[in-house]
């Protein structure tokens, strides 16, 4: 637990310490948000608050996580490993994309095909790589069945190693796609998606720490119910890590914001949770541990399903949060709100997380 702890502590820091030096760096540069035109009003004074904020929450969750290992002389795992991978690969995509809108003022940064292929290249080399690498136990980091809060009956390599493989990357590659694009979603307003993410992964805290302790390959017999997962306590570390980099950050991007995360951050959160999801055998748990992020996705389908159907939409401004901007809530007071939403779906998650584990028991 010490690496745990000092992971946490060494990323709040570095975030809390390194976002005003980028922030000086970014508008030296001039490189501010750009604001859409049909986006609320109120926006508008956001015009030019700096943006790529991800990129410190990114290094200072890697930064943190080698010193943490180094520090106490343990090494890191290919889990982990796989996790940071995709995080800073989606992460790098998002930057690429970013750096594109800043630099020419434009709403539109990377062309879809170029987007795809980014974001595909990363996701896909997760997935590949996650089926490898057997430890002594013969656990791979990820598993080819669909789990729920562990592995369930459900294998998608019912039907052969390589047809296994394909249809794990295809379905990691939709919990990837589906959970980056949600957190970019909800990175609509100050502080937003950096809390509630921050929220997310500190439940992952707990589930992956649980984990380690009820871990099958550390007991000298193992016992119903206890889980195989392999490495839990460096995918500990990592949650930690990030949940205390989106902490840091969120200092800077609460209301009103000195700087956004960017694409650079959203899309790197976004691969940090769905890798941990992926690697700690709770990918099915995701819809309800990201219950906002669902919700306000959701709200973008049902409007553009809506509008296409009938003609009509059904909230005056998707994403969800627009929707009350435009009814007149204050900003500040959308974004606790959802925060607590956000916290009471964690809880419940790591609620009945636990209540599986309990009924082992019986």
């Amino acid at each position: 637990m010490i690496a745990v702890v000092i992971a946490a502590c060494l990323s709040l820091v570095l975030t809390l310490v390194g976002t005003p030096l980028l922030i000086r760096v970014l508008v030296k540069r001039g490189y501010g948000q750009f604001i859409r035109d049909d986006g609320p009003a109120s926006h508008a004074t956001k015009r030019g608050t700096p943006t790529m904020g991800g990129v410190v929450v990114i290094g200072a969750t890697l930064i943190s996580y080698f010193l943490a290992h180094l520090l106490t002389g343990s090494l890191p795992t290919v889990s982990g490993l796989l996790v940071l991978w995709l995080a800073a690969g989606l992460g790098a995509v998002g930057f690429i994309d970013d750096y594109i809108k800043v630099s020419r003022q434009r709403s539109l940064g990377l062309r879809p095909a170029g987007k795809l292929i980014g974001q595909g290249f990363v996701g896909i080399s997760f997935s590949v790589l996650a089926l490898q690498f057997p430890n002594q136990y013969g656990q791979t980091p990820a598993s080819t069945a669909i789990s729920f809060v562990r592995d369930t009956s459900v294998d998608l390599a019912f039907a052969g190693t390589l047809v296994g493989l394909v249809l794990f990357v295809l379905w990691s590659n939709l919990i990837v796609t589906a959970v980056s694009n949600a957190v970019n979603l909800t990175d609509g307003l100050d502080g937003l998606a950096a809390g509630a993410a921050s929220v997310v992964f500190a439940g992952f805290v707990i589930i992956t720490t649980w984990q380690s302790t009820q871990n099958c390959d550390l007991m000298s017999q193992a016992r119903q119910g206890c889980y195989e997962v392999r490495d839990p306590r460096d995918l500990t570390i990592v949650g930690a890590a990030m949940a205390a980099a989106c902490i840091g950050f969120l200092w800077w991007n609460a209301s009103p914001a000195k700087i956004f995360m960017g694409d650079t951050g959203s899309l790197a959160i976004g691969g940090a949770i769905a890798g941990l999801a992926i690697m700690s055998r709770t990918e099915l748990l995701l819809i309800i541990i990201c219950g906002l992020f669902v919700i306000i996705t959701l709200s973008v389908i049902i409007q553009v399903v809506s509008f296409k159907l009938t003609g009509k939409r059904v909230f005056r401004m998707a994403p969800l949060q627009h929707h009350f901007e435009l009814r007149g809530w204050a900003e500040v007071t959308i974004v606790i709100r959802f925060w607590i939403i956000a916290i009471l779906f964690v809880v419940a998650a790591v609620a009945l997380f636990y209540a599986e584990w309990v009924s082992h028991l019986d």
